[in-house]
């Protein structure tokens, strides 16, 4: 239940003043549909305005308030602007230019002789001063506007004078709360409270770092709370006696790194404990963690349950599976797949031996965790691409065993530690940081685009010596403007020119079952060159494919570029990437494409993505419903979220936790920002 202190900033904005159905539409293009949404929709920028009672040349560009008296109405043809001309009090005209106005409005709103306040931006059109689109006010009417306007995202048909109208509304119906910050923390920052931070903050008079610091207490808070109530539930130890796990890693023709076997360690003692493993595994492309994965789910079969591998993409499962069962050949385990895609007999029948535990690992997409699904015992599911799941979604896991089970969730995108800590920060953290034996580097060239002549005839090169490449594109279809950075565009160029049996073509709008053929085709080497967008950025593993082309690559983050990289270098040959970049480059992405050339660290990379790009580009999530922070930029949250962390913990060990006063307040602060893992558990009691 809501705290009845925030319902009228939850009200939808149908309840504010003069907002009707039209309104209602437009205000939900920018999403916005209560008043906390208006509260929170913050302006670009501030336009100081000069108030004057003559205008001269100095002043073009400039926003000003000036009394003018029209004297002439002038409308040329009917497609033709409404031009009235005016003169100021020191006889200087100007002509003010209306669009989609009717004369008779001119009469009405700017009759001749009767001067007008006039609020807009003076410009030059040929020889002639003139203000397009102003403003018009009576000059005995109301106080002139500020000298400094807000100015906010707009969208079509919504004025900024209208928007700061419902701002303000909104801002009115902040109540006054209790402070939830610990107090030394306001004392050393000089914060002033919400409500006057947010006031501010619509000022651009300061306050936003109070608000994100708000919005990342709330995180952490949310996060601790979770942690907290994973660890209280009662699990079990899963212990294996290493009957399958000793022959998996027996027969591999490599010894684990160093890496590996300190992150096994960390894993199976989680394990071993009653306390539901609730463990992050990060490691850089290539660095094994599949692996890792395999044995912890060998682990739990050791120990009588079973374990499920969630994949966020039918592709991923499908190439997990397929890994899997080669990897586990000898070993008395079974391995089946699970997806959207399964239908019929043949789904009943393998979710009867689910049921009955004659399967010991599933692999599959959500398709697994729907209602339908029953284990006999599950004990551990792992989550690849881990930050594809949201923190409600982690916790709707333990739904599907008879006690909670271990949670192990794996990323290869390397994750900054501040971007982390927001994230994945209820749960415990293992790197892999070393690569395993035999993986090549790969050498990384930036070339201009304008040479597709050669990389098609180098290309061509490559195929006849029985490699293969991949070609990835920013786009799927081409613009109107000829974009040829787009894959069916340059699919259909290299089929022309390499030939059309052998280039392939995948995209995220081709269908499940085509985009798997095409996919299999290459892995099988029946194509020599698949070209995509980025649908191969996780889950593809073709060894002999040692060429990566990348066009237009200043159009990727640079996270995504490492992520893309590393779908060569994994067999024993010599592996390239190649970056083809457009023609005019900033200084911003020239020095992120020469980063990516110096260097193979992804955790390197990762941190300079996070301060170029922002964290939903880096972990794929800008499009995908997760909870985004609306103050928190990257900046914020590396200057705040260690501080808010502790805050957190002071307020839930020390502070009498959310029963304590200051938890009174912060049981509020989690409704205002909406941080749902917490809200859940608030509401659960």
């Amino acid at each position: 239940m809501r705290p009845d202190i925030l319902n009228p900033l939850f009200a939808e904005v149908a309840a504010l003043k003069g907002v009707g159905p039209s309104q209602v539409r437009q205000l939900a293009r920018l999403k916005i549909a209560r008043a906390i949404d208006l509260a929170f929709h913050l302006p670009v920028m501030m336009i100081d305005r000069l108030a004057v009672d003559a205008l001269d040349e100095s002043l073009v560009g400039r926003p000003v308030v000036v009394p003018l008296t029209p004297a002439r109405h002038d409308r040329g043809g009917p497609r033709s602007p409404l031009r009235v001309a005016a003169v100021d009090r020191g006889g200087q005209w100007v002509d003010l230019v209306f669009f989609g106005q009717s004369a008779t409005w001119a009469q009405t709103r700017l009759p001749i002789g009767v001067e007008k306040r006039i609020i807009g931006k003076l410009d030059r059109y040929g020889q002639k001063l003139q203000i397009a689109h102003p403003d018009v006010q009576a000059l005995d009417g109301p106080a002139p506007p500020p000298e400094r306007e807000a100015v906010y995202p707009l969208t079509e048909g919504f004025t900024n004078k209208r928007m700061a109208q419902l701002v303000g509304e909104a801002l009115g119906r902040v109540p006054a709360m209790t402070e939830w910050i610990e107090p030394s923390v306001i004392a050393r920052a000089g914060w002033a409270g919400f409500a006057d931070s947010l006031a501010a903050a619509h000022r651009m008079d300061g306050g936003r770092d109070r608000l994100a610091y708000d919005e990342l207490l709330a995180n952490q808070l949310a996060l601790l709370l979770v942690r907290a109530d994973t660890r209280a539930r009662r699990g079990r130890a899963l212990a294996g006696d290493g009957r399958l796990t000793d022959r998996l890693l027996a027969g591999l023709p490599w010894n684990l790194t160093g890496a590996q076997q300190r992150v096994l360690g960390e894993i199976t003692g989680d394990m071993a404990q009653a306390q539901p493993m609730l463990r992050l595994l990060q490691g850089d492309v290539g660095s094994g963690k599949t692996l890792v994965g395999l044995v912890a789910m060998l682990t739990a079969v050791e120990a009588g349950t079973q374990a499920a591998l969630l994949a966020p993409t039918e592709i991923l499962a499908r190439q997990h599976h397929a890994t899997l069962v080669k990897q586990a050949a000898d070993l008395p385990v079974r391995i089946a797949l699970l997806t959207g895609r399964d239908k019929g007999k043949a789904r009943e029948a393998l979710l009867a031996d689910l049921a009955e535990g004659r399967i010991d690992i599933l692999i599959g997409t959500h398709a697994i965790f729907q209602d339908t699904v029953a284990y006999r015992d599950l004990g551990l599911v792992v989550v690849d691409e881990q930050h594809r799941f949201g923190v409600a979604q982690r916790l709707l896991l333990a739904s599907k065993a008879r006690v909670p089970p271990h949670v192990l969730a794996m990323t290869a995108t390397p994750i900054p530690r501040s971007l982390a800590l927001t994230r994945f920060g209820e749960m415990d953290q293992s790197i892999i940081d070393e690569r395993p034996p035999g993986r090549q580097p790969i050498d990384t060239r930036v070339m201009a685009a304008a040479r597709i002549d050669e990389v098609t005839a180098a290309l061509a090169r490559h195929l006849e010596g029985g490699g293969q490449a991949y070609y990835v594109c920013p786009l799927v279809d081409g613009t109107e403007d000829e974009d040829e950075a787009a894959a069916t565009t340059r699919a259909a160029f290299l089929k022309a020119r390499l030939g059309e049996g052998r280039v392939g073509l995948v995209h995220g709008r081709m269908k499940g079952p085509d985009k798997d053929a095409v996919m299999a085709d290459f892995a099988a080497g029946k194509l020599g060159l698949l070209v995509a967008t980025t649908v191969i950025e996780v889950g593809v593993d073709v060894p002999n494919a040692t060429l990566m082309i990348i066009e237009a690559a200043e159009r990727f983050g640079l996270a995504q570029l490492h992520q893309l990289r590393g779908r060569v270098g994994r067999g024993a040959g010599h592996s390239v990437c190649l970056l083809l970049r457009g023609d005019e480059l900033s200084e911003t992405a020239r020095a992120r494409l020469k980063l990516l050339r110096e260097t193979g660290d992804g955790f390197r990379i990762a941190e300079a993505d996070l301060k170029l790009r922002g964290p939903g580009e880096i972990l794929g999530t800008r499009q995908s419903g997760e909870e985004a922070f609306r103050f928190a930029d990257p900046v914020r949250v590396q200057q705040f979220v260690t501080m808010a962390r502790d805050d957190a913990r002071l307020l839930l060990e020390r502070d009498g936790g959310l029963a304590g006063p200051r938890g009174q307040a912060a049981r509020v602060l989690l409704y205002l920002f909406e941080r749902d893992a917490g809200v859940a558990l608030l509401r659960s009691g």
